[in-house]
């Protein structure tokens, strides 16, 4: 072998063991950032072909997942409590601290990276944000989603709020969920005061309207209850799903 092409191979394959050993580190970092902020749910997922427009360059996903109070998410039967507002806040804040942490380590490293904002909607007159944290979230093999149109997690079932960071940093993806597995349940359907639950079951790609008239959740919330984040809280049916109350019986 001409000497020329041995130094090209060995610089190839020094480059290649290089950039391993590099998202080892990253990886590292984000457990240890993940660890300090209290989350102990998360995982990375591939996203090609799913970010669109300004998004499109971003590939990859780490989503989060933080387990609600279950004593707060009891008491939501007739909808939000003070209690539950306060909560919301509170999490969304330790999502949107994680989540900066997160891009700003990937960066440092090279990567492009944006925190997606943990309840932001950019497009209201459609009711959606810049990319769907549950979307995120079952690509990462953090759970599904259900006929609620929430991400279940099998530790704590809807019970829960989503953080997500977009990237082009190379991470392994997760094996996703691509299953519902609320089976035959329609307690969150039964349970929806504003009969936005359509009762279809999800799987990906499917459109958000089979599962959720979003508009007449919207509107419903904003009626009733309005102080509460601007009409941004609810969570009827994410009170009255199994899989997250299971999480009650767990602690009796």
């Amino acid at each position: 072998m001409e000497p020329a092409v041995w130094f090209r191979l060995l610089y190839t394959r020094a480059y290649f063991f290089e950039g391993i050993i590099d998202m080892r580190e990253i990886v590292k970092e984000i457990e240890q950032i993940t660890a300090s902020h209290g989350c102990t749910l998360y995982g990375y997922a591939d996203l090609n072909g799913l970010t669109t427009g300004k998004l499109a360059h971003f590939h990859r996903g780490v989503s989060f997942v933080f387990q609600m109070e279950p004593w707060v998410m009891e008491q939501l039967a007739q909808g939000p409590t003070d209690a539950y507002s306060v909560l919301y806040g509170q999490v969304n804040m330790r999502i949107d601290a994680l989540s900066g942490e997160v891009a700003r380590a990937l960066e440092r490293a090279g990567y492009q990276a944006w925190a997606l904002p943990s309840s932001t909607r950019s497009d209201p007159v459609n009711v959606r944000g810049d990319f769907q944290h549950k979307t995120a979230a079952t690509r990462a093999g953090l759970g599904w989603v259900g006929k609620n149109c929430q991400l279940l997690t099998k530790p704590w079932g809807p019970w829960v709020r989503l953080g997500t960071v977009l990237t082009d940093a190379p991470l392994q993806p997760a094996v996703p969920i691509e299953k519902n597995l609320c089976g035959k349940c329609t307690k969150c359907i039964e349970a929806c005061p504003a009969e936005a639950l359509k009762g279809g079951s999800w799987y990906p790609g499917v459109e958000r309207d089979v599962l959720l008239d979003a508009w007449a959740c919207d509107r419903y919330k904003k009626k009733f209850f309005l102080k509460y984040h601007g009409g941004h809280n609810c969570g009827i049916c994410t009170q009255a799903c199994p899989v997250g109350r299971k999480v009650l019986r767990k602690l009796i």
